[in-house]
């Protein structure tokens, strides 16, 4: 191992949003000079553009990727008694989603494998007021699709995907955001097709719920001041419309590029103490987040970060142990493999302008790491 100590960040957008710059610049002239910032052409575009990338027929824009759940959620006509089946292992906005419809978020397992939600777990799940699932497309690795259609499919439920991370994955050679009821994408500026702020989207081939989920996120209005249903304002504004719609004709090029420095990890990283991401041969991941396990995980972590290696842990409170959720009365020992993944899990870094002697110089520190 070199002795040279290299400094990378966990994460960086400066060389994606450096190459654009000026075409960002361009478009948010045109933005500022058209006067109009909200429900515009932009967005129109954008949505038109989203939706076909995602090879499905309707794009509705809004805040944010709580929002879009949530908004689909309502949409469908859950709440209050209704049950949602969702996996322990996800980002809490999946379930507050759940919660903000009034609805009960009913925690299941994720595979150890694949870390998204265990088909085989679901069915034990079910009860008379089951209404949907929702299956998480975790770190950019597309959830067993089809396993859990045909769970919802047998009980009539809606299946619904948390795409939040996998902008582009494939599941069996079709796309994320067309493998379900709906999908709810979001743009955080982190995401692989990440806003300069916050924003969302939902995609589906069903013109109902998109035209229900467009009333919903604009108070409840399929028209100015005429309003159908108690509504929220939940918009994706021009100006981020405007900027995703440039990025989105780089993504394909910036995740190939993300898989690049995945295959390298893959192949260089050989410390037996160190489990690595599984991908299986059905899916093409997008590696949102390249996420390693091990037992020694907060000591790798420290060891990692002193040779200039920046790392993030996702997540290291299961769901079910939040403090937010008490009421729901879950205890440690309820979910094992879920508090399993969070005590272990270790996200190293991975972003578009990463250099591969720094892939190489992690890959070569993590190889070096004993206890």
């Amino acid at each position: 191992m070199t002795d040279r100590k290299m400094h990378i960040p966990y994460a960086s957008v400066e060389e994606m949003h450096r190459e654009i710059q000026n075409e960002i610049r361009v478009k948010f002239e045109e933005v500022y000079c058209s006067n109009w910032f909200i429900q515009g052409e932009e967005l129109k575009k954008f949505e038109e553009e989203f939706a076909s990338y995602c090879d499905s027929s309707f794009c509705v824009g809004c805040g944010n990727g709580l929002d879009a759940l949530m908004l689909i959620l309502k949409a469908y006509g859950i709440g209050t008694g209704d049950e949602v089946i969702l996996p322990s292992n996800t980002f809490i906005a999946t379930a507050l989603a759940v919660i903000y419809t009034g609805a009960v978020p009913v925690f299941t397992e994720p595979d150890l494998l694949d870390y998204t939600i265990d088909a085989h777990k679901i069915e034990e799940k079910i009860t008379a007021k089951t209404k949907a699932v929702i299956a998480v497309h975790l770190y950019g690795q597309p959830a067993d699709m089809d396993a859990v259609l045909a769970i919802t499919k047998k009980y009539g439920l809606k299946l619904i995907e948390d795409a939040a991370q996998a902008h582009g994955a494939f599941y069996r050679g079709r796309k994320t955001g067309s493998l379900a009821d709906a999908a709810g994408f979001s743009f955080y500026p982190g995401k692989n097709l990440g806003a300069l702020g916050d924003g969302g989207a939902v995609v589906t081939n069903d013109q109902n719920l998109a035209d229900k989920v467009r009333a919903l996120g604009n108070y409840g209005s399929d028209y100015k001041y005429h309003h159908i249903y108690k509504g929220n304002n939940s918009r994706l504004d021009e100006l981020q419309a405007a900027f995703l719609r440039i990025k989105l004709s780089k993504l394909d090029f910036w995740n190939e590029k993300r898989r690049e420095i995945a295959e390298l990890y893959l192949d260089r990283i050989k410390n037996p103490q160190v489990t690595l991401p599984y991908i299986r041969e059905d899916c093409e991941s997008v590696y949102h987040i390249f996420a390693i396990r091990c037992q020694e995980r907060d000591s790798l972590e420290k060891y990692l970060n002193k040779r200039g290696i920046g790392t993030n842990k996702h997540y290291p409170i299961p769901m079910h142990l939040q403090k937010a959720f008490l009421e729901l009365g879950f205890q440690r020992g309820d979910f094992p493999i879920a508090e399993e993944i969070s005590s272990t899990e270790l996200s190293i870094p991975l972003y578009y302008g990463m250099t591969k002697r720094q892939a190489e110089y992690v890959a070569e520190c993590i190889n070096s790491f004993s206890v």
